[in-house]
């Protein structure tokens, strides 16, 4: 089996010749996507469409930094905010209507704890999966196996090294759940404060209610 194979199966495998040569495409395109007219976003959101593996009117925020991009998928309505990092050496999947703050990084890639083994220069990828109408905090680290569930917020900060469930308010290092979102939630904006009643009444006019 190849190393290319190897990486995909999720085993361990060692970035030769043929694994950089994959990698290519997404450095030329990360390099046109940082480069470009920070005004021009059209032209951001052709070179998003064509770097990611799976998109619907993603928006990314350059810089961006990913392995292949190819092994992103994301749903409707992403966003990434500035100074996003995925290393997608195994494949990250994400639901729809979820927001990344910036500096958020996405790792699947990792190295063997023992040094012995670790200079053998063999690594891997585990996937992350992430779940619909979620928002991650600015400076999260998500570890790599990590699944976050529906509707979850990930406070800032945090290193989440395993799975958040759904409807989660989750946060801190290592990343823990502190409660979770209730009906209570629905009305409020930040912490305690509510809505004002123009502002809700347009909400719920956008949520056709």
């Amino acid at each position: 089996m190849d190393n290319i194979k190897r990486r995909d199966a999720q085993l361990p495998y060692i970035s030769d010749e043929k694994v950089f040569e994959e990698q290519k495409r997404a450095r030329r395109l990360t390099q046109e996507l940082n480069t470009a007219d920070r005004a021009d976003f059209g032209k951001i959101a052709d070179i998003v469409r064509e770097l990611l593996g799976k998109s619907e009117g993603a928006m990314i925020n350059p810089p961006f930094y990913c392995d292949y991009g190819s092994h992103i998928e994301v749903g409707k309505n992403f966003f990434a905010n500035y100074n996003c990092t995925i290393l997608d050496v195994a494949r990250v999947v994400i639901g729809d209507n979820c927001m990344l703050a910036p500096n958020v990084a996405i790792y699947t890639a990792g190295h063997p704890v023992h040094p012995d083994t670790r200079n053998t220069m063999y690594e891997y990828g585990i996937e992350v999966t992430i779940g619909d109408n979620v928002w991650i905090g600015g400076n999260s680290v998500i570890c790599p196996g990590v699944h976050i569930g529906n509707n979850c917020v990930i406070g800032a900060g945090s290193v989440v090294t395993k799975d958040i469930p759904d409807w989660s308010i989750a946060a801190g290092n290592p990343c823990k759940v502190i409660r979770a979102i209730t009906e209570a939630d629905r009305k409020l904006y930040f912490k305690n404060m509510e809505f004002d009643e123009e502002a809700w009444a347009h909400v719920l006019e956008i949520q056709g209610r």
